[in-house]
């Protein structure tokens, strides 16, 4: 094969799922939105659904529309965006649960889709989605009156255990939603660790799921293996790829691996990035180019067939620190070339 392969363990993603559960001693939606972090969202759905998951969460009404082509008529599925305009067909024909942010968007639901079901986002501090207090307080009665089945909050910096804004925001959450009888959630996986002040009704993991941080004890869920294309000798003095920007100090192997930026290897990631072959780690030099990236494998015993850049030997987390930026972006950046693998 000349494509990279993205291997993904399903029972790893619902190993997840319980562990998270089983740590909030609450009911566990799923949270599944950008095909399910990438991983696609028709099997990861099936499976969370097969193993007990009954609350779904996604971004936009169209995700909902996918999943619930996968997952079928029995579990809720909840739209962070809400009731966008020209959404209402979406929502009803899929039956989706719209999260309403606004006082314009509780009017047009009511008005489009009276009866229909709907939550409520409420804002507590993080200035994304939701009402903010003073327009909860304007709107409280008469959203309340059309009896949501949720409400909801999302916490800024859960992923920083000793933040003070956890706190700040709960007890903004706690005053907004003191004395109702409705479903409460507010936390997604950070939140879900920072214990059980944090948990109410309901969670909400998402990147815990697919074994990303901040949930350190997750079953890693990705494997992403690269074939190499050649091996070269490449002597002392000489350069390697665009711009000449590395240069050989010794004798060296040199070899070029099928992927790149557009298959969400980001540029970035440049020369702090490194392959595994079995535990043997070995360094990317010169520039990640849009196809190819070039490894010195100078170290190995003997050329490999493939490298490997996610895996036991490092994580989706480490992959993403060699660019600066988190394993939410890499899952979600990764390209349609690979051959994909799901195991059940």
């Amino acid at each position: 094969m000349s494509t990279g392969t993205l291997t993904i363990d399903l029972n790893a993603i619902v190993a997840n799922w319980h562990a998270l559960a089983k740590l909030a001693q609450v009911e566990a939606g799923a949270v599944i939105k950008a095909d399910a972090y990438g991983l696609g969202v028709d099997r990861v759905g099936r499976h969370l659904a097969a193993a007990g998951a009954r609350q779904f969460f996604v971004a936009v009404a169209e995700e909902g529309v996918a999943l619930r082509r996968a997952i079928g008529s029995g579990p809720s599925i909840s739209v962070f965006s809400g009731h966008m305009a020209g959404d209402a067909d979406m929502i009803a024909g899929a039956n989706l649960t719209p999260l309403i942010n606004s006082v314009d968007q509780m009017l047009h639901h009511v008005e489009s889709l009276p009866g229909h079901p709907f939550g409520l986002q409420l804002d507590t501090g993080m200035n994304r989605l939701g009402m903010e207090p003073a327009e909860w307080s304007a709107l409280r009665d008469i959203a309340l009156a059309q009896n949501p089945t949720l409400l909801m909050s999302h916490l800024a910096c859960a992923d920083e255990r000793d933040h003070p804004m956890n706190e700040q925001q709960r007890m903004v959450f706690e005053d907004m939603t003191e004395g109702l009888d409705i479903p409460r959630s507010l936390s997604a996986t950070g939140g879900t660790l920072l214990g059980e002040a944090y948990h109410y009704d309901m969670v909400r993991p998402g990147i815990g799921l697919y074994g990303g941080l901040p949930f350190v004890d997750a079953v890693p869920v990705v494997t992403l293996d690269l074939p190499v294309v050649q091996v070269r000798d490449v002597l002392a003095g000489e350069t390697v790829g665009y711009a000449n920007a590395w240069s050989a100090k010794v004798n060296s192997r040199i070899a070029t691996v099928s992927g790149g930026y557009a298959d969400g290897l980001l540029r970035a990631m440049g020369p702090n990035a490194k392959f595994h072959h079995n535990d043997i780690a070995v360094p990317v030099v010169g520039r990640i180019s849009m196809d190819l990236i070039t490894v010195d494998v100078t170290a190995l015993p003997q050329a490999p067939s493939s490298l490997q850049l996610i895996g036991m030997n490092q994580s989706v987390d480490t992959a993403a620190d060699f660019a600066g930026t988190i394993g939410y972006e890499i899952l979600t950046s990764l390209g349609s070339r690979y051959k994909r693998v799901w195991l059940e």
